[in-house]
């Protein structure tokens, strides 16, 4: 069963599940509050829980409030790009019949016809982020499957609000944000065994943690990293 408490103006999201212990977060970017609880708690056990968590609650949202976020982009020249954690000027040049993008030692360098639409750059840059991403995912993925044994039928790229990746254990499938190809690659390394050890163990319990701990000891500074963003603009 799920629910959605209102506590003190603040939704908060309940699932239950098989497990011992509830499990309380604050998920950027948008600081949506997520409660996953023991199946043989009650919705108003679950409620005083989350009332006594409220001072908590809204000061990790604060946090995330006030995060930094990217500026809207404009894609002009000298703007300000990330790839894999590390930042590039933007560089125009004119030329060729649709926008392509290439990376060079400091800058990022978008090349595209005169007058190319501000959808159309905005549009070239994600389909080479994409296929950044793509590259890197499948050695990432391809790792942590063979380590944990386990098997995938592929994966998908989308821009996520509020998470950084997701797994299906039932179609085999993981699901990755695309913003991870600004961050470095431990953050994707990290995304990827926490969606990869969801086919082993599918909730967020202490043999989930333990899990990462063998696999990755670094995951906690990873994930901190994602968190810290800079995040994008909404």
């Amino acid at each position: 069963m799920n629910a959605v408490l209102d506590i003190g103006g603040v939704p908060v999201d309940v699932t239950f599940k098989d497990i011992k212990n509830v499990h309380l977060s604050v998920h950027p970017p948008t600081g949506r509050v997520r409660i996953s609880a023991p199946r043989r708690m009650s919705l108003d056990n679950v409620r005083l829980f989350a009332a006594s968590k409220i001072g908590w609650i809204k000061r990790n949202q604060g946090k995330l409030a006030a995060q930094a976020r990217e500026a809207p982009r404009e894609y002009l020249e000298r703007e300000s790009h990330y790839v894999w954690g590390r930042r590039y000027l933007l560089t125009i040049k004119e030329g060729g019949t649709k926008p392509s993008v290439a990376l060079g030692h400091r800058t990022l360098e978008l090349t595209m016809p005169r007058e190319t639409p501000i959808e159309q750059r905005e549009a070239a840059l994600s389909e080479w982020y994409r296929a950044e991403l793509r590259e890197r995912a499948e050695i990432a993925l391809a790792k942590w499957t063979k380590r944990l044994g386990v098997k995938i039928s592929g994966f998908a790229i989308q821009r996520m609000k509020t998470k950084w990746g997701s797994s299906n254990p039932s179609r085999c499938t993981v699901r990755l944000n695309l913003e991870l190809a600004k961050f470095p690659v431990e953050c994707l390394e990290y995304v990827a065994l926490h969606e990869v050890a969801h086919f082993v163990i599918p909730n967020h319990s202490e043999r989930f943690i333990d899990l990462l701990d063998l696999h990755m000891p670094s995951w906690r500074t990873a994930r901190d990293r994602l968190n810290r963003g800079p995040l994008p603009a909404i």
